[in-house]
């Protein structure tokens, strides 16, 4: 218990200097030098606004020894400088390191140079080691011209002490002797200047070359995510395709498995109708006809759907496409769901593949069908364009979706259905076969008012150069 008391005693009592010294290393800057450099920098600026203060005050309030001449203005000069480095202090907090330390070193180049004019040289030399840290402080901070002009600053303020020491006379030394003194002592800091130089120098070029190498690894790591991200997003492709592919190949043996069982059940009717004796039997025999012809019509589109063939563009009457489509789309929704059909009693021509038509049709009633979870309306209306090519506007009355929900409903992939109900792929084949064909798609949608999407086909000659424009690209 006793072991432990003194050390959590030294934890409170470092606990504020800690403090302090985080805050000292949190001023708003960005660049890493002056970030490193900071918290040195302020505690000099604090400790040459505090103590000069201190002592001055001790001198002008509690001592009671008698003013000096000369001394009153010592006293202005360095509560002066004192005042500059907080002043400078206060810059350095609000992120203006630079303009703080150009200023700092200003106000110790002026009381370099009054006292130097003042007293001369003999009464400052305790002063010198001083010169050098204002030397690495221009240097470090504020660069190469920022040193030189700090040590020209000081080699001119030895020249004045000097010419001011040889005019008042020394029963010591000569004025020769105090001209070489001037010369040596110039000579002395033109080294301190050129070493703090070249290791300023080199300093900034290491943390340039750190930087550049730090900014050049974290691109490449950036290259190597985006890459990763890529192939694993090919490879997820790559397996929906797949699955794709086995479920067409599925269905395609299905839908031909059926057609062939359709076929007998349409040669059984027929042999029906002829032998039928009553107009009951022959009018339940038809029933069954036109129900396997409708089920082989089906049948036959699922096979040209699941085939892997190249598009078959062709001029064809999308009108009468669409009505063609309406017995599959009252297949594919659910009784419940109202279907508007408005078609133009004129031809609509397009140039286009039909199947893929069809197929773009069915997705989108699809869709329409899952938002209205079985019961609401779809419209689906169709009409020239006066610059060429149609519209297909299909509207719904479902949930409809957000705008971050719009935003990615063309990604291949994305899919707000459950798992097991779908791909995300629809949408975004839609809008790729007519991108590839010159067309577009856009859609307006709105919680609970529904979706309504609006498809532009091409003309024959607009499609025609779509199709130049991608053979010339690839």
């Amino acid at each position: 218990m006793s072991s432990s008391l003194p050390a959590s005693i030294s934890a409170v009592l470092a606990a504020p200097f800690r403090g302090v010294l985080n805050w000292l290393q949190k001023p708003p800057m960005t660049d890493p030098v002056d970030q490193r450099n900071a918290p040195m920098v302020q505690l000099l600026m604090l400790m040459l606004g505090a103590l000069p203060t201190l002592l001055w005050g001790y001198r002008a309030l509690l001592s009671d020894a008698p003013w000096r001449e000369g001394e009153f203005t010592s006293m202005v000069v360095s509560l002066g400088v004192a005042s500059c480095a907080l002043i400078a202090f206060v810059l350095v907090r609000r992120g203006l390191f630079k303009p703080a330390v150009t200023l700092l070193l200003a106000a110790i180049a002026g009381s370099m140079m009054i006292a130097a004019v003042r007293n001369g040289t003999q009464m400052g030399q305790h002063e010198l080691p001083m010169l050098t840290v204002w030397l690495v402080l221009a240097g470090l901070v504020l660069g190469r011209p920022a040193l030189w002009l700090m040590y020209g600053w000081i080699v001119l303020s030895n020249i004045a002490g000097t010419w001011v020491d040889i005019e008042r006379g020394s029963p010591r030394f000569s004025a020769l002797d105090m001209s070489i003194g001037a010369v040596v002592t110039a000579v002395i800091f033109l080294f301190v200047a050129i070493v703090i130089d070249r290791s300023v120098s080199a300093l900034r070029e290491s943390l340039r070359i750190a930087n550049e190498r730090g900014n050049e690894l974290a691109e490449r790591n950036l290259r190597l995510q985006q890459e990763i991200e890529r192939r694993e997003a090919l490879q997820t492709q790559l397996v929906h395709a797949q699955k794709l592919e086995a479920v067409g190949r599925l269905s395609s043996g299905i839908a031909h498995d059926f057609k062939h069982l359709l076929s007998l059940i349409l040669g059984y009717a027929g042999r029906g109708l002829k032998q039928a004796e009553s107009e009951a039997t022959r009018t339940a025999f038809k029933g069954v006809e036109s129900a396997a012809k409708r089920a082989s019509a089906v049948a036959s589109k699922l096979l040209n759907f699941s085939r892997l063939e190249q598009a078959q563009l062709e001029l064809f009457d999308a009108a009468a496409a669409l009505r063609e489509t309406e017995p599959m789309l009252r297949q594919l929704l659910d009784p419940a769901v109202h279907i508007s059909l408005q078609v133009p009693e004129s031809a609509c021509p397009v140039y286009f593949d039909r199947g893929q038509f069809e197929l773009i049709v069915l997705n989108l009633a699809a869709n329409a069908g899952h938002a209205m979870d079985g019961r609401g309306e779809l419209q689906i209306a169709l009409q020239p364009l006066a610059a060429g090519g149609i519209e297909l506007s299909v509207r719904d009355s479902g949930h409809g979706m957000s705008a971050e929900v719009q935003a990615h409903i063309f990604k291949p992939f994305y899919t707000t259905k459950p798992a097991g109900e779908g791909v995300g792929l629809g949408l975004s084949v839609v809008r790729d076969l007519l991108q590839d064909r010159g067309g577009d798609i856009e859609v307006e949608s709105a919680p609970g008012q529904g979706s309504h999407f609006r498809l532009r086909f091409a003309s024959a000659e607009q499609a025609a150069a779509a199709l130049e424009r991608e053979g010339a690209e690839a």
